[in-house]
């Protein structure tokens, strides 16, 4: 990458980051603090820890859309002012209902997808793929310093003290996009950064996709009802209070990162996807039925969550790429965003139901329903089609070889390691699926008029 694209990419990268740090770091430290808010019953607490990923799922693409008539940078401005109201008022409510407004209000500001298409606008074609890798790895990042750094943080300045943490990050936000991120010469739509909404039904009815999306629904609901007894788990059976739990999901990370590296070698290189997904899966399920049936046993406890943690880091890397390889060339935007607010959704579901079984069967009851989620998640896995191995290119194409797309399509086709080809005349551009290890990217070029 040119160093404008690298900055533009790293800088937006920040934004990002800053804005889920702060989301993250509750995780482990909200339940025991939610409790002894005026107001609070198990069932609330959930819906306060999930409550952010509704608004969070309904308005993102919605403010990818506004971004392209009303500017990237300023609804990246007027998100972050959202997201930090939001976290002022969790910050001053001494009642569960005052949280649970924050929180929905810290995810109206929905700013993901806009983030992701200013990446676009500021990221040549050939180098998207690339920007768009270094910002799902500052996501997993942040992920993990999050749960290790949010009960220190905890322990100095509260769980109140972090949503004005938020409120900071928010504001150091706002000056990076201002101050930091280059302006784009020219807002254009990305079918491969964003949201089309020609192309959103055609997306729904693909059923691979659907199945994906299901995936990272399941996930998320499952990690976030997950943490509303982790914390009263690790204090009972470990005697460790919730401020130095740290020391238990620092070594815990660290294992399921090691884990990891090697199954997305063999997911990645050899071409082993599915079979990788679905071992994936079958221990997330694994690690369900143990808390179920023993989670008051220290070993048991502790294996269970390096199980849990080994297997989410494994599908949290291997989804994105399977949506990539599932979507048609042309809807990878429409697709990432789809799944992207599955995830969001499955957060907000994760909360409901999972306060609601704390609340009327303790944490049995929850562990019972992570494990039906994962079981049917297995199902679902077990039987998806193999996957294609097939990666999205995209290719300008010269003034005057974009009159007949149609036709310029075909002869795209016919390339070699091409398997799909779609040409947007009006964008100038050719969707490409390829499979990498064959396509001769010489002859396309030349058939685009590139080179």
């Amino acid at each position: 990458m040119e160093r404008r694209e690298l900055r533009a990419t790293a800088s937006l990268a920040a934004v990002f980051s800053v804005r889920l740090l702060g989301l993250f770091m509750i995780y482990p430290v909200f339940a025991a603090y939610a409790r002894n808010l005026a107001g609070a019953s198990p069932y609330l607490v959930g819906e306060a820890l999930g409550i952010y990923g509704l608004t969070q799922g309904l308005l993102q693409i919605p403010f990818g859309l506004l971004s392209d008539r009303l500017g990237r940078k300023v609804m990246i401005a007027f998100g972050l002012i959202v997201f930090a109201l939001g976290s002022a008022v969790a910050a001053l409510s001494a009642s569960i209902g005052g949280v649970i407004v924050g929180r929905a209000l810290q995810g109206a500001g929905a700013v993901g997808s806009v983030v992701l298409a200013l990446v676009a606008d500021l990221t040549a074609e050939e180098n998207r793929t690339k920007a768009m890798a270094m910002v799902g790895v500052t996501i997993g990042a942040s992920f993990m310093i999050a749960l290790v750094a949010g009960p220190i943080i905890a322990n100095f300045i509260g769980v109140s003290g972090i949503f004005w943490l938020m409120v900071g990050l928010a504001l150091v936000g706002i000056a990076i996009t201002q101050f930091v991120v280059p302006n784009p010469r020219r807002l254009r739509v990305h079918r491969d950064a964003e949201a089309v909404p020609a192309l959103i039904g055609a997306v729904l009815r693909n059923k691979e996709l659907l199945r994906l999306d299901f995936g990272i629904f399941a996930l998320h609901a499952m990690l976030t009802a997950s943490f509303l007894v982790v914390p009263g788990l690790l204090r009972r059976t470990l005697d460790v209070n919730v401020h130095d739990q740290w020391t238990v999901y620092l070594p815990v990370l660290v294992v399921s990162v090691v884990v990891m590296l090697p199954a997305i070698v063999a997911a990645e290189k050899y071409r082993h996807m599915k079979g990788v997904c679905v071992g994936a899966v079958a221990g997330l399920l694994v690690s369900q039925v143990m808390l179920y049936v023993a989670a008051a046993n220290l070993l048991v406890l502790i294996v269970a969550l390096v199980i849990f943690f080994s297997a989410f880091n494994v599908m949290e890397a291997s989804l994105p790429s399977l949506i990539t390889k599932a979507a048609p060339p042309d809807a990878k935007g429409t697709a990432m965003g789809l799944y992207s607010s599955s995830q969001f959704l499955g957060i907000f579901v994760g909360g409901i139901i999972g306060g609601w079984a704390h609340q009327h069967g303790g944490d049995a009851a929850v562990f019972a329903l992570t494990a039906a989620l994962a079981l049917i998640w297995l199902g679902a896995a077990a039987t998806m089609a193999q996957p294609s191995y097939l990666t999205t290119r995209l290719m300008p194409i010269a003034e005057g070889k974009a009159g007949d797309a149609e036709s310029l399509a075909a002869r795209l086709r016919q390339v070699p390691g091409v398997a799909e080809a779609v040409v947007i005349a009006e964008e100038r551009l050719a969707y490409l699926k390829v499979d990498a290890k064959a396509f001769d990217a010489a002859m396309a070029e030349a058939l685009a008029g590139a080179r």
